[in-house]
């Protein structure tokens, strides 16, 4: 394609972001943006923006060369996304100048200028709790994705009380003040957490995690049986706003990311359940409403030493390859990240597998007495020298699908729980080589970013974005 001389930020299609068009730096990313936490580390510092180098020509490749803190503590940094994306391509006056970054537990949401000097991020504004609060009776924001229209749109998981609530927040994209609720009519899920829309089908459609008081400080197995955590992908009617469908995938799923194909006239997509282990297929069906099946599912190894007798692997993070050809999830439990090919979108077929970390290393505390997939436990994962504590957990992929990165925290109440390694020698960022013509993984020996070595103490990095656009924030009309 052509160069466009006046069009807004991202790009014409998916196909045109994989091979850079239209919009420098095109699909090599020189920096990379992601969340430190210090919540239940011990440390008293506030989370901050890191800006990671990852241009292998840079004499800071692998460094941390740029520590925005938030004015706040405790406020658990998680997910980010963009007050403009390739919703706006058309859109000569936006651009992708500005991260979107909410606080799970503060409900505070932070706006944050990339755009002025992208390798040295400042704060722009900050939005208080009590704004989600009494606008919309909403808090624990989560998920952020622009709109076409120029705002922002925010899922969040529960009330300011700490009970589950499946509402949104729309902000103003100029002056981020809280328009109010997204959703409308009397039916709203009693859970939050993801959400992707899709206007050529009219819809948008949301996860389930768990209530905040719940999930805050730890995993309670029983919780999942009084109905504190999700199990339904629910549908939304984009036009109206309203809640039409609730697609029920199961006692004790907890469907987390959800993804739809990036190329906008395709109907359907994925969702990753993190306890059951699957994912799932959702799409429109010749009536017009929405179904799943379930067409990946990782089964639990009978352990000892651990939590519970059957281990799950926890998907917990999952995306797809712009041109819609490759699947990719974590399970933070098992330790090992996948690739499938999703040509045959009901029959997914793995291509790829590698393993690092994770729950159920040789040595350490947990026995696999049983095990459908494993000949033996895998090897501790090392690198330069480092063995890595916790589990893959989220990812990202280069614009042109080449390289997965990796980073290993979940979120710190869990974490805690969970790794309790991670929070005294903090997180890691690794980067996998993917081959994008037979599928296939490898780990790049030459690429690690230790979180445990930040000047303030060893912290928890979350979710990666690039200044240019990524698999999961871009979303195409």
């Amino acid at each position: 394609s052509a160069k466009c001389g006046a069009c807004g930020p991202g790009y014409a299609s998916p196909l045109d972001a994989m091979k850079g068009n239209f919009v420098p730096p095109g699909p090599r990313e020189e920096l990379l943006y992601l969340p430190c936490i210090y919540r239940n580390t011990g440390v008293q510092k506030p989370d901050y923006l890191a800006t990671v180098d990852v241009d292998p020509k840079s004499p800071h490749y692998c460094q941390v060369i740029h520590r925005l803190p938030m004015p706040n503590l405790q406020d658990e940094l998680h997910h980010s996304g963009w007050n403009a994306c390739s919703s706006c391509f058309g859109d000569a006056s936006k651009s992708r100048n500005l991260l979107i970054l909410p606080s799970l537990i503060s409900s505070r949401i932070y706006v944050v200028d990339v755009g002025t000097d992208p390798r040295a991020p400042r704060l722009h504004k900050v939005v208080e709790p009590m704004e989600l609060f009494r606008k919309g009776n909403a808090a624990n924001p989560h998920t952020s994705h622009c709109l076409g229209t120029g705002d922002i749109l925010i899922s969040c998981l529960g009330d300011p009380a700490g009970n589950g609530k499946g509402s949104f927040i729309l902000l103003d994209g100029k002056t981020f003040e809280v328009k109010g609720n997204w959703e409308k009519g009397e039916k709203i899920p009693s859970l939050g957490y993801d959400f992707w829309y899709q206007p050529r089908h009219n819809v948008l459609l949301s996860t389930e995690w768990g209530a905040p008081k719940v999930l805050r400080d730890g995993f309670n197995p029983a919780d999942v049986e009084k109905g504190h955590y999700g199990r339904h992908v629910n549908v939304w009617d984009w036009s109206t706003h309203t809640l039409l469908q609730a697609l029920d995938l199961g006692k004790g799923s907890i469907p987390l990311e959800i993804r739809f194909l990036h190329e906008p006239a395709a109907a359907e997509g994925f969702v990753g359940c993190a306890l059951s282990g699957a994912v799932h297929r959702f799409y429109r069906t010749q009536k017009g409403d929405w179904a799943e099946e379930k067409v990946i599912e990782v089964p639990s190894k009978k352990v000892q030493g651990w939590l519970l007798p059957d281990m799950p692997g926890l998907i917990t993070d999952i995306l797809i390859s712009l041109d819609d050809r490759f699947l990719y999830f974590s399970n933070w439990i098992h330790g090992d990240v996948r690739q499938y090919d999703i040509s045959d979108r009901r029959r997914p077929r793995l291509v790829g597998q590698v393993f690092l970390g994770g729950s159920i290393s040789r040595g350490g505390p947990v026995t696999v007495l049983e095990d459908q997939e494993l000949q033996c436990q895998p090897e501790p994962f090392v690198i330069q020298g480092k063995k890595v504590p916790g589990g893959p957990q989220m990812l990202q992929l280069s614009l042109d699908g080449k390289r997965l990165y990796v980073t290993n925290s979940l979120y710190s109440g869990w974490d805690k729980q969970f790794y309790p390694d991670l929070l005294r020698e903090g997180s890691v960022m690794l980067q996998i080589d993917v081959d994008t013509e037979r599928g296939g993984l490898a780990v790049n020996e030459n690429f690690l970013v230790d979180f445990g070595k930040e000047p303030d103490g060893p912290c928890l990095a979350h979710e990666m974005r690039y200044p240019g656009g990524d698999c999961t924030s871009d979303i195409w009309l």
